[in-house]
């Protein structure tokens, strides 16, 4: 079958930052090196696909109707996080820096890449909205031109329907030394600021 190495070449460049190069290494470290983990792979894969879709309240990526974080009692239902994608919940909860619930946008306002409210099911969040139980919006999409412009978004949206609305601060990281930090960064941290 002369076809099945270029097409795993080819599959194997769908993952992002996968070029040609690096995908035809993968594809020969699987083949002549790993076979046993090439077959893991493929079912570890083929199991995923089949079985991991979107929770139907938060959007964030479960294996059930509703996901573990929206069936947790020890979850705060007033304060609810916005973020653009699964990862950033990953991310979030491994800090464990947030006890609440969370929306999973799976994107961010793009009007020129023909992302809209309507992409991102802005109107599930707003019926959520709408049960008058979430007290605090923390929007923590990325900043970029577009996350921003997201934020803005689901800022008006949290203030029609009277929630108080929060944005995640950005700037210094933790063991950044100034020099080093963009004029953008710095300027963020410096809006920033809070009480000492």
């Amino acid at each position: 079958m002369a076809e099945a190495l270029p097409q795993l070449i080819k599959a194997l460049r769908c993952l992002p930052g996968v070029g040609p190069k690096s995908a035809q290494r993968m594809a020969f470290h699987l083949l002549l090196r790993n076979r046993d983990g090439a077959r893991a792979l493929a079912a570890a894969l083929t199991s995923a696909v089949e079985r991991i879709g979107s929770c139907e309240r938060c959007r964030a990526l479960s294996e059930t109707p509703l996901c573990p974080t929206c069936t947790d009692p020890a979850r705060d239902p007033a304060q609810l996080c916005i973020v653009e994608m699964p990862s950033d919940v990953h991310a979030l909860d491994s800090a464990g820096c947030f006890r609440g619930l969370y929306f999973v946008l799976n994107g961010r306002l793009s009007p020129l890449d023909g992302i809209g409210p309507d992409e991102l099911g802005l109107e599930r969040l707003d019926q959520r909205l709408g049960e008058n139980v979430v007290r605090e919006m923390v929007i923590a999409t990325n900043a970029t031109v577009e996350g921003e412009a997201t934020a803005h978004y689901l800022g008006q949206m949290a203030q029609r329907h009277g929630v108080r609305a929060t944005r995640i601060a950005y700037g210094v990281p933790l063991g950044g030394e100034l020099e080093y930090l963009d004029g953008a960064t710095l300027s963020l941290a410096f809006q920033g600021r809070r009480e000492f």
